[in-house]
């Protein structure tokens, strides 16, 4: 099985594994493990892969990645439109897998120890240590993914950062393992969570031909 091979070869790398085989015996394991990562395939018994990454990121912002089919590209979107910080296509091998989780949780943990600072552009504020932003005084909620490309965005403010620049620069990765599209969905939702009118953005600029330009 898979799932076994993964967790034989995730063991032999020095992490600690807890195994679900359905959807229902992996939100019980989240709740009750709580675990640093969940690696999510979409395909489970009972209760499928969108509806436990849907409690996942209704109750925190553990980092998710999704296993896939590879003809799946629809699951795909709506697992990164929910909050999955990566995704894996199968037939993959149990080395990349291992790579992404590390990858992963290297991110989390960058974005864990940020600078103690307060940032605002127009009416949102961003407080990068405790993961918090703000809009109007209001709370909004970012899954981690959205919150580490808003952060990429802060750094570098007025810059045309391309869709590949961004995929080395949040997702550790390239199109080799990334699809651009994915840098796309995520400043979509970023957009439609902090812009004022998502459909003409004051802020996260497409830059025809390039990709994206944070104007503060």
């Amino acid at each position: 099985m898979v799932r076994e091979v993964l967790s034989q070869y995730l063991v032999a790398d020095g992490f600690e594994v807890v195994e679900a085989g359905d959807g229902d015996a992996a939100v019980a394991s989240v709740t009750d493990h709580q675990p640093d990562l969940v690696l999510l395939d979409l395909m489970l018994p009972k209760r499928n892969g969108l509806d436990v990454l849907g409690f996942i990121r209704g109750t925190s912002a553990l980092p998710v990645i999704l296993l896939t089919a590879r003809g799946d590209e629809a699951d795909r979107v709506r697992g990164l439109e929910a909050g999955a910080d990566d995704y894996v296509v199968k037939p993959f091998s149990a080395r990349e897998v291992v790579a992404r989780v590390r990858s992963v949780l290297r991110r989390t943990n960058d974005t864990a120890v940020a600078a103690e600072m307060l940032t605002e552009f127009g009416n949102i504020t961003v407080d990068p240590a405790r993961w918090v932003v703000t809009k109007n005084g209001t709370n909004i909620e970012l899954p981690r993914k959205e919150f580490e490309l808003l952060n990429c965005f802060l750094a570098h403010p007025g810059e045309a950062l391309t869709r590949e620049d961004l995929l080395q620069k949040v997702w550790s990765s390239s199109t080799e393992w990334q699809d651009p599209s994915t840098v796309t969905v995520h400043v979509r939702r970023l957009r439609g969570r902090l812009e004022d009118d998502p459909s003409t953005p004051a802020h996260f600029m497409t830059v025809f031909g390039v990709g994206y330009r944070f104007d503060p």
